[in-house]
């Protein structure tokens, strides 16, 4: 069901045709328990938020989409903190004060709020987050994107943060924009930023649009025109230069909601991927000139696999089948199912979500956050998904669909199948809710991914990811020199008994969120890998031999690794 005929009332169908899948690359045994918890300790942590959507009964279509959420270790000290993105009450219906919120590692479980401390108590109708280190002097920095105007907050390396919005040159641009992420695509060692954009809203140009004629309704996205998505190149002076027309991203047809990077043709150049609301997806392929060419069609990915556009919402990108290329998931409206897509080597992919026991599970959800992790260490990157329905009156349309829904884990078989463990988990972690963005990290830095998820004008939580079966495993934490600093574009693989993985550092993904940039291997039982390489964004790979499990290795380019701390 798309968004159009879920303001109908009508109940659309979502198919996908079977294709053969072979079995996944260094399979994994399937197991009869995930092999570890999802542990709620939101409360014990410290972390006390509450989004606040803005809405006082107008129906204004921001109000759906709720925010995201970020981990990244804003004061260096090895440790992930959290930010947690916020909107605010609209003009002339001013009830309350609602900023951001940044939450500072306490190193034993516990987090502190430091936010006004930072200097991030700032009012905006802040939608999704994207770190990176733009300026390269090591120290991440935040763009939060908005109704209105993005801001940029330049991180002093004091622990504060400074509002670079204009002297930037991001200043003076209104839109609704969603999705963010930093990436170097010129391979210059400087992030750039690509921004996503919904549509062309604003509250003076609200539509009425109504279910029965009389009571207003949220409107679905087919009743605004689309808004291009914008593409900045860094100069490497502090300021970006709005390059979207030049490299061939402009398209005032998209509806843009998640983006995702990945190395579409294993060329060494960043390519992106961007979900569309209703509009076809779109992958942009880097012609190393400055340049993009959308080849989401001839790919087989902008559609479903019955033709049609569907409500792309997230995605993420991630070598899920450790095939040596990325897969991709997208999230999309309920019965549309999430589109799971397999790399099939030449160029194309193929929907392999209902074969592969996510799509009709996935069937009567509205998914938004996504994203691919190893949850139980098995060494086979598992599916996550944040589900919520978009209007708190949807059962008075279809009974059998809720506004609050539950989250959904898919485990990894290795056998060419997903497995569903939500309920197994942990029963806080099942509770349906009304869930938006998603990240990972490990927070506590025992070896494992913890989760962080926002609710749509609701509370954020915090989940711990307790290992029940022994398994362990491996991260690295890349230092670019010649490549920017945070090393993302960066793909890390690692090779042991005949199996290869890999992983790419990476800015943006899910859905107005972002996951740490450290990169984490689960290895099941094993002692050690074999080798590890690196290939480092502007093409310099460098191996190393024999590394131990149950450590983080600091990477520096050019300059070797390090075996940091034990867990």
């Amino acid at each position: 069901m798309n968004r159009r005929s879920f303001l109908r009332g009508l109940a659309g169908a979502a198919s996908a045709s079977v294709l053969p899948l072979e079995l996944f690359a260094g399979a994994a045994p399937e197991i009869s328990s995930p092999g570890f918890k999802l542990v709620d300790v939101t409360r014990s942590a410290g972390i006390q938020f509450q989004h606040n959507s803005g809405a006082y009964g107008g129906k204004l279509l921001p109000e759906t989409l709720g925010s995201g959420c970020a981990f990244l270790d804003y004061d260096r000290d090895g440790w992930q903190d959290i930010l947690l993105v916020n909107g605010m009450d609209w003009p002339g219906h001013k009830r309350q004060t609602s900023t951001l919120q940044l939450y500072r590692n306490n190193r034993d479980g516990t987090f502190t709020d430091v936010t006004r401390k930072a200097g991030l108590d700032v009012e905006m109708y802040g939608m999704g987050v994207a770190v990176g280190d733009y300026n390269n002097d090591g120290f991440p920095d935040i763009l939060i994107t908005c109704v209105g105007q993005n801001r940029l907050f330049k991180n002093t390396g004091k622990g504060t943060f400074t509002d670079v919005t204009n002297s930037s040159g991001l200043g003076k641009r209104q839109a609704m924009s969603t999705s963010a992420l930093w990436f170097d695509f010129d391979r210059d060692g400087r992030l750039d930023l690509f921004v996503c954009n919904y549509v062309k809203w604003s509250p003076e140009h609200d539509v009425f649009c109504s279910l029965d004629g009389k009571h207003k309704s949220y409107c679905t996205p087919e009743a605004y025109r689309g808004e291009t998505c914008w593409l900045f190149h860094n100069r490497g002076d502090g300021t970006f230069e709005d390059v979207t027309a030049t490299s061939g991203i402009f398209d005032s047809s998209s509806k843009s909601l998640g983006v995702a990077i990945l190395d579409y043709d294993q060329d060494g150049w960043p390519d992106l991927l961007v979900a569309n609301d209703t509009q076809p997806n779109k992958l942009y392929r880097n012609a190393h000139n400055g340049t993009f060419k959308d080849v989401a069609v001839e790919a087989g990915i902008a559609f479903s696999v019955d033709g049609k556009a569907r409500a792309g919402m997230g995605v993420d990108a991630a070598d899920f089948d450790n095939s040596g290329t990325a897969g991709v998931a997208i999230t999309n409206f309920d019965n549309e199912m999430i589109g799971l897509y397999r790399a099939l080597g030449n160029g194309t992919y193929e929907d392999i979500a209902t074969q592969a026991g996510v799509g009709l599970p996935s069937k009567s959800t509205l998914g938004f956050g996504c994203m691919f992790l190893d949850a139980n260490l098995d060494g086979m990157l598992d599916l996550l998904a944040a589900n919520g329905h978009i209007d708190d009156t949807v059962r008075n349309i279809r009974g059998n669909i809720g506004y609050a829904q539950p989250p959904q884990l898919f485990l990894n078989t290795g056998k060419r199948t997903f497995r569903d463990v939500t309920s197994e988990v942990g029963d806080a972690f099942g509770q349906p809710k009304v869930g938006r963005g998603l990240a990972y990290g490990d927070f506590d830095r025992d070896g494992d991914l913890d989760i962080l998820m926002t609710t749509n004008n609701g509370p954020a939580y915090l989940y711990r990811n307790d290992q029940l079966a022994g398994n362990r495993s491996i991260r690295f934490h890349l230092v670019g020199k010649q490549s920017n600093r945070d090393a993302i574009d960066a793909t890390v693989r690692i090779y042991y008994e005949g199996t290869t993985q890999s992983r790419t550092v990476k800015s943006g993904s899910s859905y107005l969120s972002q996951s740490e940039l450290p990169v984490t291997f689960g290895l099941g039982k094993r002692d050690e890998i074999e080798r590890v390489v690196i290939q480092w964004p502007n093409g310099r790979t460098e191996e190393y031999k024999k590394l131990a499990a149950g450590r983080v290795y600091d990477c520096v380019e050019s300059a070797g690794i390090t075996p940091g701390a034990g867990f």
